[in-house]
Order: C-alpha cells, then sequence, then structure tokens
C-alpha cells in the first residue's frame, strides 16, 4: 500500500516536472516556432509547446514557381490565437503575427522617427488611395497625393516609394492608418530649398516676380524659394497698399532683410523693397524744428489723438490735450475726419523713435493768458449762467472759458445745497473774480465776496460770557444751529440745551425759534461760536442764591425790591463768570463747552444735515 502511494507522488512530480519545461504561452502572443513538417494545406510548427501548432500555407509569401515559400527546417514568428483544440492542436497565425511586428514598427516610427515609411499605391479608393505598407493596408487621402493637382489619379497606382504618417489608431482589432506622399514631396523640396538658401545672405540685392498679394503684403518667388514682402516694407509711406504698387507677374528688385530657420527646417525669407531708397527721417531733424509751423493730411483718428502725415514715410502725432485751449476733447472723432488738412506746431521731434509731437492749439494765442491778465484777482464781473450743478454755477468769461461760482462760494450765511433752487441757465449774476489757475485751466469767482465777510467784526462785537438772541435756522441730532446775524451762526450743542439730558434737540425747539444763549466760546480762524442756554440755567440758579443771602444780610440803608435785589446779584455774578470764562477760553480749558466744541468742529467742513458724521468726529 505504502509502495502504491510513493508510485502514484513520483508519477504525479514527474507530470509537474514536465509540465514546468514547457515554454508558457499566452494567447495573443507573437513567438518564434520552427516548420516541423508540411501535410497538405498546413505547415506544423514547434513553438516548444506540449504540442504542435498549425499554419496555413496561404499565409506564406507565393514564390516565381507559385508555391508558398515555406519548407521544413524554417524559423518563423507566428500569432497564437488558441492554446489547445479539441484535438489539443494550437491555433497559429503568420500573417497576423506579421501585421503585428509591422504595426510595432509603424508605431516605432510614428512615435519616435520621422514618420516616413516605405509603401506602394495598391488601388484607387473613394476619396483617395490604398497603400501597402508591408502587409498593413493604409488610406492615403486624394488632397495628400502630391503638392500640386493630379490630372490622371490612376497614374499613382503601383508606384512605390515613401509615405509619411499622418494618423495612426487601433481600436477594437481594426487598423486606422492614414498616410502622405505630398508630405514627403514638400520635405524633398525643402532640402532642396534649403541647399539653394546657401547662396542667400542677407542684405543681398535680388530680382524677383510677384507671386500673390495680401492684405499684409506679398510673396515674391526669387527661383524655387519664396519670400515675404510685408506691406511695412514696400513703401516708407504708410498709407501704401500692396495692391498699389505691386500686381501678380510684376518683376522687382527687392533686399533681403532677413533669414528664419525654424525648428522643422522650414526658411523664412523677409524682403523689402523701401530699403532700397533713402529713409525719409534721415533729415527730419534738419526740416523740422521745435515751434515750426507746418501742415499736413489726418491719416488716422484714435481715442487718444490723431496722425498727420507732413510728407511721404513722416508723420506727426497730436495728442487730445494738444487740440484746443478751452475744451476737454475726449472723442478726437468729432472734431477731425481721415483726411482732413490741419495746420500744428512742432513740439517734440525724436528722430530715434521716429516721432514728431505735435499742437493744434498752439497755432493760437493761449486764452488763459489773455484772461488772466485781463481779470486780476478782485476785478467784479456780471455775465450770465452757462450751467448749474450740484457743486455751484459755470459763468461765461469769454470764448470758451467760464468761470465756476462754487456753493461755498455763493453766500456768508445760508448754506446752499441746490444752486437750481436760486438761479437759472440765463441769469445775469455778479461776481468777483478769487484767482485764475492757467495751468489746471480754472477760473474761481465769488458771489459772497461782493460784500465783506461778517466775521471780520465777530471779535469785536462778541465776547465769550455775552448772552445773545438768534433765530434756530437748523436742527441736526447733535444740537442747534442759530444764527445771531447775516453770516453768522453759533452752535447750540445737545449737552448744553438743558441742565437736563436731551435727546432729541427737535423736541427743544424748532427752525424759526428765536432762542437766547450765552457765548462760551469763539473762534474767528475756523469760524465756529459755541452757544449754552445750560449756562443761563446755571446763573440763574447763582443769582436765586444769591437773592437768599440778600435777604438774610442786615436791613438796607434804604428799601429795595426783590427785582433790584435780582438784577444786582446777576451782575455781579456776571462779571465773575465772565473773567473765568475768558480765562479758561485763554487757556484753552473750558470744561462745560467741549462737547460742543467737538460737535462744532465735525460740523464746520460738512453740511449740519449729517448728524451721524458729526457725532463721531
Amino acid at each position: 500500500m505504502v509502495d502504491e502511494k510513493q508510485g502514484q507522488q513520483g508519477s504525479d512530480d514527474f507530470a509537474a516536472l514536465l509540465e514546468q519545461s514547457f515554454v508558457q504561452l499566452q494567447e495573443g502572443e507573437v513567438v518564434k516556432g520552427k516548420v516541423v513538417a508540411i501535410v497538405h494545406d498546413k505547415a506544423i510548427v514547434d513553438v516548444g509547446y506540449k504540442s504542435e501548432g498549425e499554419v496555413s500555407l496561404s499565409e506564406f509569401p507565393i514564390g516565381d514557381d507559385g508555391n508558398p515559400q515555406v519548407q521544413v527546417g524554417d524559423e518563423v514568428e507566428v500569432l497564437i490565437e488558441q492554446l489547445q483544440d479539441e484535438e489539443g492542436m494550437i491555433w497559429l497565425s503568420k500573417e497576423k503575427a506579421d501585421k503585428m511586428r509591422v504595426w510595432g514598427e509603424l508605431e516605432r516610427v510614428f512615435n519616435e522617427g520621422d514618420g516616413e515609411v516605405w509603401g506602394k499605391v495598391v488601388s484607387r479608393v473613394k476619396g483617395g488611395y490604398t497603400v501597402d505598407l508591408g502587409g498593413v493596408k493604409a488610406f492615403m487621402p486624394g488632397s495628400q497625393a502630391d503638392i500640386k493637382p493630379i490630372k490622371d489619379m490612376n497614374s499613382l497606382v503601383g508606384q512605390e516609394g515613401k509615405f509619411k504618417i499622418l494618423k495612426l489608431s487601433k481600436r477594437r482589432g481594426s487598423v486606422n492608418i492614414v498616410v502622405s506622399r505630398r508630405a514627403v514631396i514638400e520635405k524633398e523640396q525643402e532640402e532642396r530649398r534649403r541647399t539653394l538658401m546657401d547662396n542667400l545672405k542677407e542684405g543681398a540685392i535680388l530680382k524677383g516676380r510677384v507671386k500673390n498679394i495680401t492684405d499684409y503684403g506679398a510673396f515674391i518667388d526669387l527661383g524655387g524659394i519664396d519670400g515675404l514682402l510685408q506691406k511695412s516694407d514696400i513703401s516708407w509711406d504708410r498709407e501704401v497698399q500692396p495692391a498699389d504698387v505691386l500686381s501678380e507677374g510684376d518683376d522687382v528688385t527687392v533686399k533681403v532683410l532677413n533669414i528664419l530657420r525654424e525648428d522643422d527646417g522650414t526658411l523664412k525669407v523677409s524682403l523689402g523693397m523701401k530699403q532700397l531708397e533713402p529713409d525719409p527721417w534721415d533729415s527730419v531733424p534738419d526740416k523740422y524744428k521745435e515751434g515750426d509751423l507746418v501742415r499736413g493730411r489726418v491719416t488716422k483718428v484714435l481715442d487718444y489723438g490723431i496722425f498727420v502725415k507732413l510728407e511721404p514715410g513722416v508723420e506727426g502725432f497730436v495728442y487730445v490735450s494738444e487740440m484746443s485751449w478751452t475744451h476737454k476733447i475726449k472723442n478726437p472723432g468729432r472734431f477731425f475726419s481721415v483726411g482732413d488738412e490741419v495746420e500744428a506746431v512742432v513740439m517734440e521731434v525724436n528722430q530715434r523713435e521716429r516721432k514728431i509731437s505735435l499742437s493744434i492749439r498752439r497755432t493760437e494765442p493761449n486764452p488763459w493768458d489773455i484772461v488772466a491778465e485781463k481779470y486780476p484777482p478782485g476785478t467784479r464781473i456780471r455775465s450770465k449762467i452757462k450751467n448749474i450743478t450740484e457743486f455751484g454755477i459755470f459763468v461765461g468769461i469769454d470764448k470758451g472759458i467760464d468761470g465756476l461760482i462754487h456753493v461755498s462760494d455763493i453766500s456768508w450765511s445760508s448754506r446752499v445745497k441746490d444752486p437750481a433752487e436760486l438761479f437759472q441757465k440765463g441769469q445775469e449774476v455778479e461776481a468777483v473774480v478769487k484767482y485764475i489757475d492757467k495751468e489746471n485751466q480754472r477760473f474761481a469767482l465769488s458771489m459772497k465776496d461782493l460784500v465783506p465777510d461778517p466775521w471780520l467784526q465777530v471779535p469785536e462785537k462778541y465776547k465769550v460770557g455775552d448772552v445773545v438772541e438768534g433765530e434756530v435756522i437748523n436742527i441736526t441730532d447733535f444740537g442747534l444751529f442759530v444764527q445771531l446775524e447775516e453770516g453768522v451762526e453759533g452752535l447750540i450743542h445737545v449737552s448744553e440745551l438743558a441742565l437736563e439730558k436731551v435727546d432729541d434737540p427737535r423736541k427743544f425747539a424748532s427752525v424759526g425759534d428765536r432762542i437766547t444763549a450765552e457765548i462760551i466760546s469763539i473762534d474767528p480762524a475756523e469760524r465756529k461760536i459755541r452757544l449754552s442756554v445750560k449756562s443761563l440755567h446755571v446763573r440763574e440758579e447763582r443769582a436765586g442764591e444769591a437773592v437768599e443771602e440778600e435777604s438774610t444780610s442786615p436791613p438796607l440803608s434804604r428799601p429795595e425790591r426783590l427785582g433790584d435785589l435780582v438784577k444786582k446779584a446777576v451782575e455781579e455774578q456776571l462779571k465773575k463768570e465772565g473773567q473765568l470764562k475768558a480765562d479758561a477760553s485763554g487757556g484753552d480749558a473750558d470744561a462745560g463747552g467741549t462737547d460742543a466744541a467737538e460737535a462744532q468742529d465735525a460740523a464746520g467742513e460738512a453740511e449740519p444735515s449729517d448728524p451721524d458724521e458729526s457725532e463721531e468726529k
């Protein structure tokens, strides 16, 4: 029993070793094999597997004698289609192996080489030709057969030669290869051109013939090599178009400007005609001097200026800022058109950059020089309103020049928010010249300066501690603005309205109310007066205390009324407080008016209607 088991194990080991001795193959793999026999229409091939495979003799090339070119002992490459069938044979294919080998070579040439392979045109098909690339069929479109049209399409059938692979793909067992004979011809032609180019040098003067004319230039045939004559190199005059001076077939003389060799070996030759003539810019510095008056024709209109042709090949440029003294021109096209004749003054000549700066406005005197001399500051003028804006009114001065009366210069007393409510176009007004800025073209006028500034008399008329009466003209969240006289206002901050806290000044007073308050601060430089109602209440309380003291004192020498005692106490209190507040104002230590001062500062530049900003400041 033991011997039988050992014998069985030895037999299994031998079978395993025998199985390992055979070559491990996979279906779809290309392997080399040896023809061991030819039986009927098949060649028996040993590929090192445990059984041989069969290859149909039809897959072998046919010799001149009409028989397949194969014999026993030949080594062949085959594709394993199926490892074993029901009879234990391997299915092999030489034809498919050949195609795979050729396909691999085609892929290598297409991906790594120059893409050129040898082939033969075997037939015509719809849209082109079928080309045999060593056993693999490819398609060549008719447009890729030659560099020029072929009259007899059948003349290419049977011809062999080089073809360039344009496209190569394989999907689901189908092969798609597109080739070109034209690409090979073009390459060979380019190689011949390259040889010819060895005789071309930059600067050479050559004869050529106009081959083709385009919008951007012309192609010149130099005898097998085409050169490009660009539009800008035909003439020094930029207005010249290629079709104006050239026609197809014309014989021309050109100069080689540049020879460029591309990475793919393609040569580009740039040619010129204007370079055979003198450059007009060589004489520009002698012909055009700064300040010269010149005439020219508008050749181009841009958003920022115009080009003016002074002579063939020489142009100047006028910027929008140099077109008018009095108008800010934003669209030159509204004033100038191509072909217009204009006069201009030469401002600058830059020969190196081939630029001439021109000015049209400098052909006339600067009107701003005239008005600056005619209207010195302080001059009174009367004129009509030409335009009204939110920030002021424009008044006509001289031709093309307007003066501006800013809203802040309309009145000493009124805060003008909308000038259109007070004035209308065409209305005649009187104003005083404040200043004229010729560089920035600004003419500033003032209506309020027609009368003296009331603030000049404020330091004499008003003192800290004075009790004044005025009209409420504006109410904001931070206090009341009170007009003391025409052009003089004071601010009662919300903290100075009463002894108790006031949340809403609008509940305290209304616009138009008359109100009495004490002056607690005056700043003539900032044109600010700070007022306080609360201070009056404090005075009354102190005056009342003084009356009580008088009533408890010894009898007076003569009878006095209670009103007299109050009056006397108030006068004494005013003297004391006036001195204290004068000292506080001089020492900048008026603590009682701190909040009001801050509010006045905030409202000094801003309109009183902007309480949030003033409160924040």
